[in-house]
């Protein structure tokens, strides 16, 4: 919920234009014609309209999610920061990946993401303010002119800044760019007869959350789930590849505006039940597979669950506890990359019980023995 907000900035082609407002005031109010800061903000914005809406130059739909571009979520410590950042940083570095573009172009996406998120100042605007994170602050109009103050406009049907500012902007332009109706002044009545963009009828309509829970073969394949919202029931199709904490936006299901017919949207927070076997690292899935000493030394050909089910690996000669086995796009779905990848990490599972028999092949192997695991420790010394 925004408690406050500032006049963010746009620049363009060198030009700096502050456009923007401290507080949007309840719609009606805008019929008062001694109402001066609506009037004054609603002739700035049709004066630079062209500047905003006709310019994709500005850049400021060119938004990205810090938080995705390191794999963690909006709860994530410093230090888990700090980790995704390493790991990343070690898989992408340029000196890792000579004369690969793509590589680069990802190490510096995941450079910018941690310059943001490790400055606790930078991450609590860009968390409060999304993509206008970078033009939160500033507090005047261009020239000197008067701040607009409008602290008692209430936000709670806003989930944050971003949500405020589209909706926003969303009045005072088309699909295609333009205006939405005449925006001349007029003289009659109240002050505001030739204003015909259809302010007073589009106030926005609050947004509502709601948490779905997800098994994980939902989640894996895509689901479509009937949810009860307490004064409906809808059905959503959740699309392949949902992840815990995954924010999912149901447009016009949200609350209705108390001005028009218009609704808000509605964001259904994931909430995964942990998998007893499979585990996320990134868009790879990573399990655990046990296999006996003797399998271990000899090699072995095993079967191993995956999301499609079961496939045969071969394990080779001498693997050691704690290898990973790879098998290609069995990982989990990503709509955008394609499938991850599974990690099958190798356990060397030493019996605990054992017959006499396989006991007597035991000390046999014990006492011809050429290996020699603990050789090395007698070089050691302080």
């Amino acid at each position: 919920m925004i408690k406050s907000c500032d006049i963010f900035r746009i620049t363009e082609l060198g030009q700096t234009y502050v456009y923007g407002i401290q507080c949007l005031t309840q719609v009606r109010l805008v019929d008062n014609p001694y109402f001066t800061p609506q009037k004054d903000l609603i002739q700035i914005m049709i004066d630079m309209e062209d500047n905003i809406f006709k310019d994709n130059s500005t850049g400021y739909m060119d938004y990205k999610d810090y938080y995705a571009t390191l794999g963690i979520n909006k709860s994530s410590s410093a230090d888990e920061i700090k980790k995704a950042f390493r790991k990343l940083a070690v898989k992408y570095h340029p000196d890792r990946n000579p004369d690969d573009k793509p590589a680069e172009e990802r190490f510096k996406e995941i450079s910018e993401a941690y310059e943001v998120l490790s400055d606790p100042e930078k991450r609590k605007k860009y968390d409060q303010f999304g993509q206008y994170w970078k033009q939160a602050g500033q507090s005047t109009w261009p020239g000197g002119g008067a701040n607009v103050d409008m602290g008692n406009f209430d936000f709670s049907q806003y989930g944050n800044f971003e949500e405020f500012i589209n909706e926003l902007l969303g009045k005072f332009s088309t699909p295609g760019g333009g205006r939405t109706g005449n925006y001349g002044y007029g003289n009659q009545g109240t002050g505001y007869s030739g204003y015909s963009g259809g302010y007073g009828n589009q106030t926005p309509a609050p947004n509502r959350e709601a948490t779905l829970k997800l098994t994980f073969s939902e989640a894996f394949r895509g689901v479509q789930k009937r949810l009860n919202l307490g004064n409906e029931i809808i059905d959503v199709r959740i699309p392949a590849g949902a992840k815990n904490g995954s924010r999912i936006r149901v447009k016009g299901k949200g609350g209705n505006s108390p001005y028009s017919q218009n609704r808000g949207d509605l964001y259904l927070n994931v909430e995964l039940t942990p998998h007893n076997f499979f585990a996320f690292e990134d868009d790879n899935l990573v399990c655990e597979v046990p296999i006996s000493p003797d399998e271990a030394v000899l090699g072995s050909t095993i079967d191993v669950p995956t999301p499609d089910g079961m496939v045969t690996v071969k394990v080779p000669p001498g693997i050691r506890s704690g290898q990973c086995l790879r098998l290609r796009g069995k990982g989990w779905v990503n709509q955008k990359k394609g499938r991850g990848d599974q990690l099958v990490k190798i356990i060397i599972d030493t019996p605990q019980h054992i017959t006499d028999t396989e006991r007597n092949y035991y000390e046999k192997i014990r006492d011809s023995r050429s290996y020699q695991p603990r050789q090395h420790l007698q070089t050691i010394s302080l």
